[in-house]
C-alpha cells in the first residue's frame, strides 16, 4: 500500500515538473494570418488605402515620414530562462510626395543585427563615497541648533525671561 502511495506522489510531482516547463508565447503587435497577406501593391495604393487595410503604424521613420513600418513579433518564455524572440515580421510602406506607395520591403527574424552598446559612463564631479561613508554619514552628528543657545522646548516655555 505504501509503494502504491509514493509511486503515485511521484507521478503527480513528475507531472507538476514537466507541465510548469510549458513555454508561454506572447504576441506583440498585429498579427497576420496566413491566408490573411497584406497585399499592398506599389503605385496603386494610397496612404489612406495601407491606413484602411492595415490600421496605424507600429512607427515611422525616424529621419523621415514617409516610411511606415508595421511590426509584428513572437516572444518564448520558458520558466525561468529569459525570454527569446520566436518570429519577428515588419512590413516597410515608403511613399512618395503624391502619397502613392513607392516601395513594399519586408524583413524577419533572419534580417535583424546585433547592435553592440558602448557600456561607458560619463564621470560626474566630486567625490564618490562608499557604501560605508554613504551608510554611517551621519553617525554622531547633532543638529546644530541645540548648540546655539536656543532651546525649543514643547509648548514655546523658555522660562522666565530676565529682562523683566
Amino acid at each position: 500500500m505504501k509503494r502504491h502511495l509514493s509511486l503515485a506522489l511521484l507521478v503527480a510531482v513528475s507531472a507538476a515538473g514537466v507541465s510548469a516547463c510549458n513555454p508561454v508565447l506572447r504576441s506583440h503587435g498585429y498579427r497576420y494570418t496566413v491566408t490573411e497577406e497584406p497585399n499592398i501593391v506599389p503605385a496603386e495604393d494610397t496612404r489612406d488605402s495601407v491606413l484602411a487595410r492595415l490600421g496605424n503604424p507600429s512607427t515611422t521613420g525616424t529621419f523621415e515620414d514617409d516610411t511606415w513600418y508595421y511590426i509584428s513579433s513572437t516572444r518564448e518564455s520558458l520558466a525561468y530562462l529569459r525570454p527569446a524572440t520566436r518570429d519577428r515580421r515588419i512590413i516597410a510602406v515608403s511613399f512618395d510626395e503624391a502619397g502613392t506607395v513607392a516601395t513594399v520591403n519586408e524583413y524577419s527574424l533572419q534580417d535583424g543585427r546585433i547592435v553592440a552598446y558602448a557600456d561607458r559612463e560619463t564621470p560626474t564631479r566630486g567625490r564618490e563615497l562608499s557604501f560605508l561613508e554613504q551608510l554611517l554619514g551621519n553617525v554622531g552628528r547633532l543638529p546644530s541648533e541645540q548648540f546655539g543657545g536656543e532651546q525649543n522646548l514643547p509648548g514655546g516655555a523658555g522660562g522666565p525671561r530676565r529682562d523683566q
